[in-house]
């Protein structure tokens, strides 16, 4: 039976998850943030449950928030409701479909990747030594090796000036993908601007997996496919950059850390990184986690091998995750101190088109709640998506609950103030924008009117999981408490 469309997917509980395995006879074992157990997908007969299949490897992995899973030896995945019809199927003598992806978007983003790929040239191999030397120091990488580029399979592509990271499938090493990063220089600030095919929400690389060995139990997560060349060259470790950075780490991609004993989040140099990191340790269980704090003596990876830096030493000084529930200055003392260092970064995330309201509010910081009034057609909808965007643009997860006006609306005002400009009267540029749009991290909730309190908060913390959410906006109380709300339970 197809869901409703109108509800959210049901959620499941991991006491019902165990309970339903045990009932199926299907063995499992816990792991740090998924369930392991042997795939449904990978040979066996259908009429019998997988459990027989004795000694078959555990690469079928649930996650244990949100119920949905993924095989890594087929790559099938699905939510927890496709796990039991498949279950279910497989008790009918029906074996499973196979999950071959056969959405033309990603076969196409994957045809494109293979002919940069074809295009582009091993990075330690251009025309002369003069050229790698200067496409290098371009980069900010002169003392990364040719070796370690080798290793990972670095590019570069001549007519872009970009670097090529590829994403090999870690079943078959085919390309599924690639990531270009070129670098833009404004006065002395160089920023480097990135780009995946597929475009972002489909880019689920973990740079370096295919050399990941499966005897490996330690792990340095970076945020940054350069920061991990720059550790795997000073420090020999194991370690993967995430596909957005410090953004989000989606939840496709746990069952892959799930072999690591121990993991280091070694994301970047700033607050941000900082915050990122307390965040995904949450993710991937806190009691394996470390984190590098940043700090001038701990900068990202790169600088680190720029300077010269003893890698070994920061990777021994990365702090535990968990906290236990009573502690003394002494253990607060570095992140006191990290606050009064960077008063700037503690402020929050600056607004790019609201001076002045940065005067005002500072920035944008985590966990804190800003009321906006004003009497109805004053321009609050109007000037909240403004300041979202704003926010957006610069890479926080963001999360429209609009009660009052519809999504629709709300995005054309949103792509509109994105633009510029009236797309109305300049039809033709409409899906330049709109692509360049689309690559925001934003989501809408499709709620309309007045609404369940608890559907609501639900929604929510789905959303914090499955896309590192860190601001909410909800347009507006009055519309989503309902009118009668009002006067008993403010």
């Amino acid at each position: 039976v197809l869901p409703s469309p109108e509800g959210p997917a049901p959620s499941v509980s991991i006491t019902e998850i165990r309970q339903y395995l045990r009932t199926h006879g299907i063995p499992f074992h816990d792991g740090y943030s998924c369930l392991h157990t042997p795939s449904l997908f990978t040979g066996g007969h259908a009429d019998q449950p997988p459990a027989v299949a004795a000694g078959a490897p555990y690469t079928l992995f649930i996650d244990k928030t949100t119920g949905s899973f993924l095989c890594t030896a087929t790559l099938a995945e699905g939510t927890w409701q496709d796990f039991q019809a498949n279950v279910e199927l497989r008790h009918r003598g029906i074996p499973p479909a196979s999950s071959e992806e056969t959405e033309e978007d990603l076969r196409q983003a994957s045809e494109d990747a293979r002919c940069i790929w074809d295009r582009a040239l091993p990075l330690w191999e251009l025309l002369d030594e003069d050229e790698t030397n200067k496409t290098k120091a371009m980069f900010g990488i002169s003392l990364v090796s040719n070796a370690t580029l080798k290793r990972f399979g670095v590019r570069y592509l001549r007519t872009a000036k970009s670097l090529v990271f590829p994403w090999f499938s870690p079943r078959n090493a085919t390309l599924k993908g690639l990531k270009l990063v070129r670098v833009e220089r404004k006065g002395d600030t160089v920023a480097y601007v990135e780009e995946t095919l597929p475009r972002f929400d489909s880019y689920h690389n973990l740079f370096g997996l295919p050399l990941i060995g499966c005897r490996d139990t330690e792990l340095v997560l970076t945020g940054w496919e350069l920061d991990a060349l720059a550790l795997h060259q000073a420090a020999g470790v194991a370690s993967l950059a995430l596909p957005r950075g410090a953004t989000c780490l989606p939840p496709a991609l746990l069952p892959y850390l799930e072999q690591f004993k121990r993991i280091t989040l070694w994301l970047g140099e700033d607050l941000r990184s900082w915050e990122a990191a307390k965040l995904f340790a949450r993710k991937l269980s806190l009691k394996r986690c470390s984190l590098v704090r940043p700090g001038n003596l701990q900068p990202r990876p790169l600088e680190a091998l720029n300077q010269g830096l003893n890698f070994t030493k920061i990777l021994r000084a990365a702090l535990p995750a968990s906290h236990k529930s009573i502690i003394s200055f002494r253990q607060l003392r570095e992140e006191v101190f990290g606050e009064l260092a960077n008063t700037e970064q503690v402020a929050g995330i600056k607004w790019m088109r609201f001076p002045e309201l940065n005067k005002l509010l500072k920035g944008h910081r985590r966990g804190e709640l800003t009321v906006f009034t004003g009497p109805t057609g004053s321009g609050k909808t109007t000037f909240i998506s403004e300041y979202a965007l704003d926010l957006c643009m610069q890479g926080v997860c963001t999360l429209w609950g609009s009660f009052e006006i519809n999504n629709i609306r709300l995005a054309k005002i949103m792509l509109t103030q994105f633009a510029g400009r009236r797309l109305e009267d300049q039809l033709e540029l409409y899906d330049e924008w709109a692509d360049r749009f689309e690559d925001l991290p934003l989501y809408f909730m499709t709620f309309h009117g007045q609404q369940n309190i608890k559907t609501v908060i639900e929604t929510m913390q789905h959303a914090v999981y499955m896309y590192d959410i860190t601001h909410v906006i909800i347009d507006n109380l009055q519309f989503m408490m309902g009118h009668e709300h009002l006067s008993t339970d403010r």
